[in-house]
């Protein structure tokens, strides 16, 4: 079967004081490999890569921008022989825009099945259904329900209720009511899962307009070594989407894997997307061990963040040697209290013995805040600054501090539902693209005990009380990140941070008055 895959174009707030950046999309090349080791004709059609330069203004919002073609642009690239369509989609932020991607794609193709999957469509799955002419949705891991579905579609088949993990519409017809099935269970085999299919994509592009997902240190190939997360904190959005199994890959595999990219690519930066790589002590030490005994000179890093529990002396070495110099720790709250209501199993001690030894070894680590939890109080935050100005003096390099934000599919989410505090209008679901700006407001606030002005102030008073202690205590850093910026080199996220604005803002300059009212046009959506 041919089957045209897409990456769609994203929303970026050219404004926001946030380094999110697009970056090739690891998923749908895993989907990929798969699909095509499974027999199939696999096409790409990848928007962003085909107009990395196309930053234009949605008529949605004045500070929201498309990244990469239009929905029209999309519909009239498809393969003119493909039979079916795939496409993915991680943030529910970007929903909008993906919506009327497939209301165009439908519109003009109408007899081209529809099959979607990514975190956003597993958490929003009939929703999504009810506002878009999707014929298929792949809940959760996507790899062995694509194959299944594509091979019965090959078929003829129009439902599918022997498949597990999907929703899909009765009698296959357009407007028919959205049937889920019985979950998928996890995949146990990791190693046995074809490996993305980077040739399919254009690697080189995205390293050229650096759209790289962490700190860009060279050319970039993103990487995954385990699947899962063994925690159920109240706001990750983990469990819905993985369960709470966790498996890892053979280290000496992965280590193939990147010797592969090394002499393929040229690459030698690996932002590692897991949602907890760093778990056992074993593993890690059995993957630096060897990355040592092939003496490659690589860096790679955490970008989302891991756990502390496993970065002791030795871990920190050899994180040291091999490369693996970033990471990012989440404790997001220095509230003991916060931490046990977010189910975030974290001991602060923990945290700051891994902090320590991470400082020793000249490790660069960013630690994630989050604010305005709904049980957060001013006492709540007194207890995060004061972990902040911890952290300061103790050596890290940042902090990141963020407003909570209900994600779709988490245990806050659906208790916040239940209480009638969320609507699920395009507004609610575009909340995250202002999550790091000015424009947290008593609409997009969900803490129960502090107002919105309240929570940016405390936002600014920790990064405040972060960086004065930290510059004071080491101040020979604001002549490196000075310095840094200017030859817009890496090294840490405040340096991405501003590099990264800095870029935004040439984006929106060259493109400024560039709209498109009519591709921005929607269609009414419940919700809307």
């Amino acid at each position: 079967m041919r089957i045209q895959l897409i990456h769609p174009p994203v929303y970026l707030n050219v404004h926001a004081m946030t380094a999110l950046r697009p970056s090739l999309p690891l998923g749908l090349a895993y989907i990929a490999g798969s699909l095509r080791e499974g027999g199939h004709d696999v096409r790409i059609l990848d928007a962003v890569a085909k107009a990395p330069e196309e930053v234009v203004q949605e008529s949605i919002d004045d500070q929201i921008f498309r990244l990469g073609l239009s929905p029209e642009e999309i519909s009239a690239a498809i393969d003119p022989d493909a039979e079916a369509i795939g496409l993915t989609n991680m943030w529910s932020f970007s929903w909008p825009l993906v919506r009327r991607i497939i209301q165009t794609i439908k519109r003009d193709h109408p007899d081209l099945p529809i099959i979607c999957g990514g975190e956003h469509f597993t958490g929003l799955s009939e929703f999504s259904m009810e506002q878009a002419p999707i014929d298929v949705i792949i809940r959760g891991e996507g790899e062995e329900a694509a194959l299944e579905i594509f091979a019965a579609l090959e078929k003829g088949e129009i439902e599918f209720p022997e498949i597990q993990g999907v929703v899909y519409r009765e009698g296959g017809k357009s407007d028919g009511k959205p049937i889920r099935t019985v979950p998928r269970a996890r995949r146990k085999g990791v190693d046995e899962i074809t490996l993305p299919a980077w040739d399919l994509f254009d690697v080189e592009l995205y390293n050229h307009y650096e759209l790289i997902n962490g700190l860009n240190q060279g050319t970039t190939v993103p990487i995954l070594a385990t699947r899962g997360c063994p925690y159920q904190c109240t706001y990750c959005s983990n469990v819905g989407m993985w369960g709470t199994n966790w498996y890892a890959r053979d280290p000496v595999l992965v280590v193939d894997e990147i010797e592969n990219y090394v002499r393929d690519y040229g690459a030698t930066n690996f932002p590692f997307q897991d949602l907890t790589a760093i778990l056992k002590k074993d593993w890690v030490v059995a993957f630096c061990n060897e990355l040592l005994r092939r003496k490659l000179s690589i860096t790679w890093q955490f970008p989302s963040g891991t756990r502390c529990e496993v970065i002791d002396d030795e871990v920190a070495t050899l994180l040291r040697l091999t490369g693996g110099k970033s990471l990012a720790f989440a404790p997001e709250s220095g509230s003991a209290k916060t931490r046990k209501l977010i189910k975030k199993n974290m001991k602060e001690d923990s945290l700051m013995a891994a902090v320590r030894s991470s400082v020793r070894n000249k490790l660069n680590i960013t630690a994630f805040i989050v604010l305005g939890f709904p049980h957060d109080t001013k006492e709540d935050l007194k207890e995060t600054t004061r972990l902040a100005r911890r952290l300061g003096f103790a050596g890290i390099d940042d902090v990141a501090v963020g407003f909570f934000f209900p994600i779709p599919n988490t245990e806050l989410y659906r208790k916040l539902e239940a209480e009638g505090r969320v609507d699920l209008s395009d507004r609610f679901l575009l909340t995250p693209i202002y999550a790091n700006d000015e424009r947290l407001d008593e609409v997009n606030n969900y803490c129960d005990h502090l107002s919105a002005k309240q929570l940016t102030a405390w936002k600014y008073r920790i990064l405040l009380n972060f960086y004065l202690v930290s510059m004071a205590t080491h101040p020979w850093r604001a002549f490196t990140l000075i310095w840094n910026v200017i030859r817009g080199k890496e090294t840490r996220k405040m340096e991405t941070f501003l590099i990264e604005l800095k870029r935004k803002g040439l984006m929106w300059f060259k493109n400024r008055g560039k709209s498109k009212p009519s591709d921005a046009a929607d269609q009414p959506a419940a919700g809307s």
